[in-house]
């Protein structure tokens, strides 16, 4: 804390840009052409929200919470601020990002300085905010709810005030309970607590039971644990090969109680602030970073990949906007899709033809690729386009893509001689691929009389679109001859789209930098009846798949598990849409450094591969394991209605997405009125065959016996990437952020079945 009661966020004490913001400024909210409003913004004492004052009568009080912002942008990259403000103010612009759906802030400081003031003091905020433990953020989220309670602000809590505050934290809790916790807390006997009471209050409430068990079994030494107490723990609990210096790091690290620390023993405090350690968490530290081989061919991966990414929601008469780009790009994802269509004005657009959506400048979204593309991660991206401009309109494509992306555009092969396979992530790391139509073979670089075929034509019917033209059959009857600019095609390198005509067809005829895109019906076909000819096919070309335009107007997503186990690389869901699938899809991703790549396992890899993931014959992909879930508990879930009486009636699911053969859940009962501290206790167990493709996901919703559940929360985990023994779930909610208290608490256990 301050020393005038401020918050103050670790190491940021004295800080100008932080002192600039607790004092606030004038700046200006820009909404659109017309609107601009002047508005006072300031930093309250807590640093962690944002008050600004509003005109309107009956909202006097508008405040942000920080844990919302997804990052501070500085300078005008919205396209709102792109749109309604010159360039002259470039210098004093910046733009707040919400997570979730919430609309950016677009803003206009007095000067430059200022500006500077704002985006580094939220920067330093926000990175401050990450770095808090589970055990401070839970800290922080009761002390806010304990303030909220305290209707009257004495720093003193009545009765009332303590049961209002324990429905702010999700428990609801019988009146003779509080009556007694009360009693119990309230030693000076005033009818208050306060100081030190209300901190007893605070930790008979957030004492962790099931931690207490599970440390009194493994702390033997007077009652503590030794670094030898633990080392059996890690060993035999977590299943973890480490040694006993090892240990005794852990107490130095971890341990609070100086006393204890001193004689190398961790308390029961200690040990809980060790388990809270990320490293410590469901998914293994090992793989968080990139720890595959990046060095083989492109197609020997699974790229996280988006289709009609400009949409931020349906496909009929939604935004397209630049913002989908930065948002899935941001994500990790590596493979975008742009559909481009005749401006009015000579400048190509992207939107979705034949709708309503909105529409946005072809240069503009190259612009924003160019700039968050490598922020995640730095391997290659690929731009799928969908091209549907007269030739003209397609060379400005060309030169627009060659001026903004510059050398780090792949115009032409990397080698000096033909290669037989794509080249690898880690040759591309940093470079763009086009994915598109295209006039020569690649062999063509390489001979000295390069074919020019200037006067081929693809028409509407016989072209292998990916987008689902098929779907608007009005506007085929009009088929035009779609020229393709030369300019164009010699930018399609490596990913040259062709049309699917059979694997047999391919086989014979189909190079490995010739790719062919997929429907989602057709796709899903191939999988469940030749699966294996499908992986076959996936070994040395790559494949696209992507949602049907028709039954999926509303942005919906497909199952993409069936193609991944098909070997497929590059499955195209719906970025914008928070659903099931998104969460595999982030789940599956979640590994390898968000890099956005993840290496195919060697049988979906080998020419004579003879894997089928539907008859699961005999082969070095069987492994099968009893996998052992117990649902211990959960700490903190959010309430899923703004209603302060509404409490949550939490159940946990636990799904296994894999080959058909290993796909289940189970679910555990629902705990009536708790979302602070429920514990189930519940065990499952699990068949796993091919654990290589699995892929568990972690539920947690609302019970309700009239209507479905509400979703709370989720986490999805590689079996492969998991850790076994006792471990914390991070949950993340509907739009793949991270809830910033919320957890599960499970037990997990892999054994190789006889």
């Amino acid at each position: 804390m301050g020393s005038n009661g401020t918050a103050t966020p670790q190491g940021m004490d004295g800080d100008p840009d932080l002192n600039f913001l607790l004092n606030g400024a004038e700046l200006v909210k820009v909404r659109s052409g017309s609107w601009r409003k002047v508005r006072f913004y300031k930093l309250q004492e807590d640093c962690k929200t944002v008050w600004h004052e509003s005109k309107k009568t009956l909202r006097p009080k508008h405040t942000f919470s920080i844990e919302d912002v997804e990052c501070v942008r500085s300078g005008r990259h919205t396209e709102g601020l792109r749109k309604y403000t010159d360039e002259a103010l470039e210098s004093r612009a910046f733009s707040i990002l919400f997570k979730g759906r919430h609309k950016n802030l677009d803003l206009i400081a007095t000067t430059e300085e200022e500006a500077k003031h704002w985006v580094s003091g939220l920067d330093k905020i926000i990175s401050n905010m990450s770095k808090l433990s589970q055990q401070q953020r839970t800290e922080h989220w009761i002390f806010n709810c304990l303030r909220k309670a305290d209707i009257n602000c004495d720093k003193k809590m009545s009765p009332e005030e303590v049961k209002r505050f324990l429905q702010d934290i999700n428990i609801e809790v019988d009146n003779e309970y509080v009556k007694l916790l009360f009693e119990k807390c309230d030693q000076s006997k005033s009818g208050l607590l306060e100081g030190k009471e209300i901190k007893h209050f605070y930790e008979i409430l957030t004492d962790r039971e099931e931690i207490g068990v599970i440390y009194g079994t493994y702390a033997k030494t007077e009652g503590l644990m030794s670094a030898a107490n633990l080392l059996n723990f890690l060993t035999k609990e977590q299943r973890e090969k480490v040694d006993l210096t090892h240990a005794t790091q852990l107490i130095e690290k971890y341990e609070v109680d100086e006393t204890a620390k001193a004689k190398q023993l961790m308390t029961k405090d200690g040990f809980l602030m060790f388990l809270h350690q990320p490293e410590v968490l469901i998914m293994s530290p090992a793989h968080k970073s990139v720890y595959q081989d990046m060095s083989q061919p492109l197609n020997h991966y699974f790229i996280s990949s988006s289709h009609n990414t400009y949409l931020l929601k349906d496909q009929l008469k939604g935004p397209s906007s630049t913002e989908g780009y930065i948002r899935a790009l941001m994500k990790g994802c590596r493979c975008v899709e742009l559909d481009v269509w005749d401006g009015s004005d000579g400048e190509p657009i992207i939107y979705h033809g034949y709708t309503l959506t909105s529409k946005i400048l072809f240069k503009d979204a190259i612009q924003e690729i160019k700039e968050y593309a490598f922020k995640t991660s730095e391997y290659p991206v690929i731009l799928s386009l969908e091209n549907h401009c007269s030739v003209d309109q397609q060379i400005l494509m060309a030169k627009h893509m060659h001026s903004i992306l510059g050398s780090a555009l792949i115009t032409k092969p990397l080698g000096e001689h033909m290669p037989t396979a794509l080249p690898s992530p880690e040759e591309l790391k940093g470079r763009f691929l086009i994915k598109g139509k295209c006039l020569n073979k690649l062999e063509d670089y390489f001979s000295d009389q390069a074919a020019t075929k200037e006067d081929e034509s693809v028409t509407e019917e016989e072209d292998a679109r990916d987008d689902d033209d098929e779907d608007h059959s009005e506007n085929n009857k009009k088929s035009k001859t779609l020229k393709l600019a030369k300019e164009l095609s010699d930018l399609a390198i490596y990913c040259k789209s062709v049309k699917f005509q059979g694997f047999g067809h391919a086989r014979t005829h189909q190079s490995f930098y010739e790719m062919s895109s997929f429907k989602e019906w057709d796709a899903l076909n191939f999988a469940e009846k030749s699966a294996n000819e499908f992986i076959r096919h996936n070994v040395d070309k790559l494949s696209r798949i992507y949602p049907s335009g028709a039954v999926r107007t509303n942005s919906s997503n497909f199952n993409p598990v069936p193609m991944w186990n098909s070997g497929c690389q590059i499955v195209a869901l719906n970025f914008q849409t928070p659903c099931a699938e998104m969460d595999l899809n982030q789940g599956l991703f979640s590994q390898n450094g968000q890099s956005g790549y993840i290496l195919k396992p060697t049988y979906l890899r080998e020419k004579e591969s003879e894997f089928d993931p539907i008859t699961l014959i005999r082969g070095p992909w069987l492994k099968h394991i009893e996998f052992h879930v117990m649902v211990i508990s959960a700490q903190q879930l959010p309430k899923m209605s703004e209603k302060s009486l509404s409490i949550v009636d939490p159940l946990v699911r636990v799904e296994i997405h894999g080959v058909p053969a290993d796909t289940s859940k189970r679910e555990t009962q629902h705990i009536q009125n708790n979302g602070f501290n429920p514990m189930w206790n519940e065990n499952f167990q699990f068949d796993l065959y091919v654990p290589e493709l699995a892929l568990v996901r972690f539920v947690v919703e609302d019970y309700d016996s009239v209507s479905s559940n509400d979703f709370i929360g989720q986490c999805t985990v590689p079996f492969t990437s998991l850790q076994t023994g006792y471990r914390h779930v991070p949950l993340y909610n509907q739009n793949g952020d991270l809830l910033s208290s919320a957890q599960l608490f499970v037990h997990l256990m892999a054994v190789d079945a006889e």
